[in-house]
């Protein structure tokens, strides 16, 4: 080329790399520079549709970030799974024609896979997150994926607004900090200027964020789904999954120090009670709404941010899932399983949340990229029991050997198979809505009360939960550098309630604002005409949900919780036997936690396996603390900073602690003035979840400890000693 055409062609170079980057609009375009009118809600069909194909901003937008993370899950990257199966009580034949509710002796494989959302597959069990809770059923119709959350609402209402949110919590793109966490500037800058988030965030600052078990959190479905019958009747539905166990959680700070002593906490706890033949299970609950109530409520049941509560539609607790193996490989089965919430069976339809209908796009798209390519279902854990049969061939990783001329249909040279199913053998045929409806950018006028649900939230929980929202809000916030973003979340939380905000803007020292702007979708569209939108009319949910407070759950007994028994040569041998015996007789597991590790010689020569010693266990990883007698013992404990820190923090975390004749001693010198130096009336005073015994009481001990474990924890000492 001549070096004057060389110039000219640098020099117009140089202008457009000039005109790009000295470009101050900073107008919102596509990736072909297109302006983009509006970001906050995709193209539907009507303000109630579904979404539309043809939305070329929401698919460039969703297939970008389905593709920016390789090999592991760009969302949901750490989990737990396990293999079981599901069983109804009785069919469910008026309100679904799907096959596995319908007959109560059916057992449906079910693989079911855990998971926190925000870290990496490297990041601890007991980050403050949601939890995934997704469920395969291998139905004799095909695999149905009921893909949920362990809270039953979300942070946004438009899949438009995904990439957004999980760009915003997740480590912080100049320096890549923090890991798994949202106590950084960018999430709560979004959080802050999105109150269709709050409710959402109420759930997350509770203790659901902080489950003490996969075994004991519940699970939802989130969206509102349809049944349908074989008559072509049609309801909508919740999902829910209630656990026998009981729901429980840990404190914040017990999340803290386990992630540094177990980071795979909730990984190791599920495996072992698999292991041990202490199978977990839920209960499967479903809330109906018939078609023509669908409007009754002040909310919209599209509306992936809100709930309904339990005291206007029930749940109806209709069958049980046992999981009952683990799994054989963690790669092949836990990291290559792929759920989609479009793996529908017949009887169980979409409804058009808009956040659900863009779910069903992303689910394929991102499964392309993180498993290989288009043949992800032939990979044993993701095939289905039901035969194949279909006109799909070849593709990367392809396992399926065909046979046969013909992949099309209609066909003559293959006898015409594979044959379409009518819906009387099998077929699955989508219910029939009407439409009808102009396209629009738009939502539902029920869609923008965002705060109702979140003081229903607030006022439900018990007072120790409240404490406990306050503190992780406090936690949260106060880690922020930007102080505009905290005063601004501060404001949000007035309009929760206005003592919620009061209590955290003390805990991080600012004023609660006085002013609060309106912000983007808080009550219309970026382009709505607020004329449009009339005050919502409907049915009002309770000032208060029973349902919602983890403080009434279920509280029966003590299967699975893992006991500490702090022991030292010289155990009371009769204190020791008669707590483990009773402690396995009811389904709780007994550990020894010493000085150090090998056997211990008990008071009577008694020999007594050590299944931990201080240096490696903490008693964040035990439920309840039990300090057996025996003089040398004891003062071998006594000799031990880290057996006294052991029962301290186990006080400190309102768990039950017990003790019997020299044990006491211990107990009175990690907690001064409880030992019960004045208790002789009562042989088994109890201080809120503190049962001491003398010399000999080691049998009304045990009834004692056993009956005050099964409440989990003990929160009236956390809140006299640290008022909130």
């Amino acid at each position: 080329m001549p070096k004057k055409k060389r110039d000219e062609s640098s020099a117009k170079d140089t202008d457009l790399r000039a005109f790009r980057e000295n470009d101050e609009s900073q107008y919102l375009t596509t990736n072909q520079g297109l302006r983009v009118n509006d970001d906050q809600n995709s193209l539907t069909a009507g303000e109630r549709g579904p979404s539309l194909l043809e939305d070329f901003h929401l698919r460039e937008k969703i297939t970008h970030f389905d593709h920016e993370r390789i090999p592991e899950r760009v969302v949901h990257a750490r989990g737990s799974a396990a293999h079981g199966y599901f069983q109804v009580y009785k069919s469910l034949a008026p309100l679904t024609k799907a096959a596995f509710l319908q007959d109560p002796t059916v057992k449906t494989p079910v693989f079911v896979r855990f998971s926190t959302v925000v870290g990496s597959r490297g990041s601890s069990d007991l980050a403050r997150d949601a939890r995934g809770f997704a469920v395969k059923f291998y139905t004799q119709e095909g695999n149905y994926d009921l893909v949920g959350n362990n809270m039953p609402v979300f942070f946004i209402q438009d899949a438009l607004k995904f990439p957004d949110l999980v760009h915003a919590v997740k480590p912080e793109p100049h320096h890549e900090m923090p890991q798994a966490a949202a106590a950084h500037d960018t999430f709560w800058d979004f959080i802050s200027m999105m109150p269709e988030s709050i409710h959402m965030i109420m759930w997350v600052m509770s203790d659901r964020a902080i489950p003490r078990s996969y075994r004991m959190m519940e699970g939802f479905g989130v969206h509102t789904f349809r049944l349908v019958n074989d008559k072509g009747q049609a309801r909508f539905v919740k999902f829910h999954w209630k656990p026998l166990l009981g729901l429980h959680s840990v404190v914040w700070d017990e999340a803290q120090k386990i992630s540094g002593k177990d980071p795979d906490f909730h990984r190791r706890d599920l495996w072992d009670a698999i292991e041990n033949g202490a199978y977990p299970e839920w209960e499967f609950g479903i809330q109906v709404v018939e078609e023509k109530d669908e409007r009754k409520f002040d909310f919209d049941l599209l509306d992936p941010t809100k709930l309904i509560p339990e005291e206007l539609v029930p749940v109806q607790r209709v069958g049980k899932m046992t999981l009952n193996r683990n799994p054989d490989n963690f790669f092949s089965e836990t990291e290559q399983v792929a759920f989609h919430p479009g793996h529908l069976v017949s009887g169980i339809d979409f409804s058009n949340d808009p956040l659900l209908q863009g779910r069903l796009f992303s689910y394929t798209d991102t499964q392309l990229i993180r498993l290989g390519g288009p043949n992800s279902h032939e990979i044993p854990i993701n095939r289905p029991v039901a035969p194949v049969h279909n006109n799909q061939r070849d593709g990367h990783m392809r396992q399926t050997i065909n046979n046969g001329r013909t992949s099309y249909q209609p066909n003559s040279l293959g006898g015409g198979c594979p044959m379409q199913a009518k819906a009387d053998l099998g077929g699955f045929v989508s219910y029939a809505e009407k439409m009808g409806t102009e396209k629009v950018r738009q939502r539902s006028q029920r869609f923008f009360d965002h705060f109702s649900q979140a003081t229903l939230f607030w006022l439900s929980q018990s007072e120790p939960e409240q404490a406990h929202i306050v503190k992780a809000f406090r936690f949260e916030l106060g880690k922020l550098e930007v102080p505009a973003i905290r005063e601004r979340m501060i404001g949000m939380l007035t309009r929760v309630d206005p003592s919620l905000a009061k209590r955290v803007a003390q805990g991080l020292g600012v004023s609660v604002p006085t002013k609060f702007p309106t912000l983007l979708n808080e009550s219309v569209p970026a382009d709505g005409n607020p004329a449009r939108y009339q005050p919502t009319v409907g049915t009002k949910a309770p000032g208060r949900s029973a349902a919602l407070t983890m403080a009434n759950t279920v509280k029966k007994g003590i299967k699975t919780r893992k006991v500490a028994i702090l022991a030292g040569d010289g155990v009371d041998d009769a204190d020791f036997n008669s707590m483990k015996k009773a402690l396995t007789e009811a389904g709780a597991q007994a550990k020894v936690v010493a000085p150090r590790l090998g056997m211990l010689t008990g008071a009577k020569g008694t020999q007594i396996h050590i299944d931990f010693s201080f240096l490696t266990s903490s008693s964040v990883l035990f439920d309840a603390v039990y300090i057996p007698g025996g003089e040398k013992s004891v003062h071998a404990l006594q000799m031990e900073e880290d057996a006294i820190e052991f029962v301290k923090e186990a006080y400190k975390h309102c768990k039950t602690i017990a003790s019997t004749g020299a044990g006491n001693r211990l107990l009175g010198k990690a907690c001064p003035g409880r030992d019960g130096p004045d208790h002789e009336g009562d042989r088994t005073a109890t201080d809120e979840g503190l049962i001491i015994g003398c010399e000999g009481d080691s049998n009304l001990v045990v009834a004692a400890f056993i009956k005050a474990m099964a409440q989990h924890r003990h929160w009236a000492r956390e809140l006299k000693a640290q008022p909130a």
